[in-house]
């Protein structure tokens, strides 16, 4: 008999009733298709959080809207249409039980415009900075044809997949980030604790200090004013950067054709890109959108300057009657097997599904390219820490020699 595990659920019946409780089942999913046979549309279902396990809320730092809280607001709202409940009930339901100030703030004003006769995906479009693009073209094309709960199950399924690849990229990079924080704090130890006891030592025995060790000797002095200068710089460039990323696409386009060129990151850069890409030209596609709303929306979403002012470039061959594929050939961002996946579903009228099936394997190589990288960059990172951190200790030592080698001349 397999174990069973304790979730935490909360549903909602035919009758609109909200309920809380747990249940004993094998996995979430199981659990989940218990609630639907009793008759309960699952809102949430979560393991019991113990220790570790339970999310860390700091006050002051939850208002900003996450990929995370997207997806779970799509799928809730997918499952509700899904079964049969209005667009308002819904809505009024995700607003009471949503925890992230910007999304409930924007839930709410948009269950308001839509009691007052304002199509969704015009009432959400109010809130660009908290639904994103892709998701308001989606949902417009999903009113325009009938299929509202198809284009919400879709929209849950990309942000999904979306939060998963955001994930695997952060697990890629939070190793050599936490290596890196923890080489600085050393530095910083060294500096200030250590470095003023070999300087008074030295003092006592007399004798010229190397050049390299009289640098530590004045870095440790003047600690009290460049720690502070380095926080405000990294802080202060930090802003300026999100800033730039934010209002200058000149700035953007640097920095995205940097990624994709860097020697260890940017093939992994390039193929998160290509997931992104294909995942959601496909979606708009396979939901109705216009092929060159299409392109306009999937250039802005994608999170890659490179491949937003491609598309411009390729709504204008398809504007002119030429084919995508060969459009998109005039970009190096994309990989020749790319385009002859496109060339092929054009060839053959299934372009979302070859798009469907070009993201399936991306995804599966940022997979693989982000567990390589972690694995490979480890002992790299720990070489490193270990190089800085024993040559300051070298370079404390250096004047000992010289010393000992005073006393034997004497």
């Amino acid at each position: 008999m397999p174990l069973t595990k304790t979730f935490h659920y909360s549903s909602i019946d035919a009758t609109g009733r909200k309920s809380k409780g747990t249940v004993e089942a094998p996995n979430e999913a199981a659990a989940t298709q218990m609630l639907r046979q009793r008759g309960e549309v699952p809102l949430q279902v979560s393991g019991a959080g113990h220790g570790l396990n339970q999310e860390l809320k700091i006050p002051g730092l939850g208002g900003r809207t996450k990929m995370k809280d997207l997806a779970i607001f799509a799928r809730q709202f997918a499952t509700m249409t899904s079964s049969g409940m209005s667009l308002l009930r819904s809505l009024a339901i995700l607003e009471e039980q949503t925890s992230a100030a910007s999304l409930k703030a924007a839930i709410g004003e948009t269950r308001t415009d839509v009691a007052g006769g304002v199509s969704l995906s015009a009432a959400m479009a109010k809130h660009d900075k908290v639904f994103p693009r892709l998701m308001i073209a989606m949902i417009r094309a999903g009113e325009t044809g009938g299929m509202i709960d198809r284009a919400l199950e879709q929209i849950a399924a990309s942000l999904e997949k979306d939060t998963a690849l955001r994930s695997k990229i952060k697990s890629a990079l939070t190793y050599p980030a936490i290596v890196l924080a923890f080489t600085f704090v050393l530095i910083a130890a060294v500096l200030i604790f250590i470095v003023p006891i070999f300087e008074s030592m030295f003092k006592n025995l007399g004798g010229q200090l190397p050049a390299i060790t009289q640098f530590l000797v004045d870095a440790s002095h003047n600690m009290w004013w460049i720690g502070p200068l380095l926080v405000i710089l990294l802080v202060g460039g930090s802003i300026g950067y999100k800033r730039q990323m934010r209002a200058s696409p000149e700035f953007r386009l640097a920095v995205d054709k940097l990624k994709v060129r860097m020697p260890v990151f940017g093939s992994l850069f390039q193929k998160l890109a290509m997931a992104r890409f294909s995942r959601n030209l496909g979606l708009l596609l396979n939901v109705g959108v216009p092929v060159m709303q299409a392109l306009a929306v999937v250039g802005e979403t994608t999170g890659n300057e490179v491949i937003n002012i491609a598309m411009k470039d390729v709504q204008g061959a398809v504007r002119d009657g030429q084919p995508m594929s060969s459009a998109m050939r005039h970009h190096k961002i994309f990989p020749e097997m790319v385009t002859q996946m496109i060339e092929v579903g054009e060839e053959s009228g299934q372009i979302s599904q070859m798009l469907d099936k070009v993201a399936d394997f991306y995804d599966r190589e940022v997979d693989s390219a982000a567990e390589s990288l972690t694995a490979s960059i480890e002992p790299i990172m720990v070489l490193v820490m270990g190089a800085v951190v024993g040559g300051m200790v070298i370079c404390l030592y250096l004047p000992m020699f010289t010393i000992y080698q005073n006393i034997q001349s004497n």
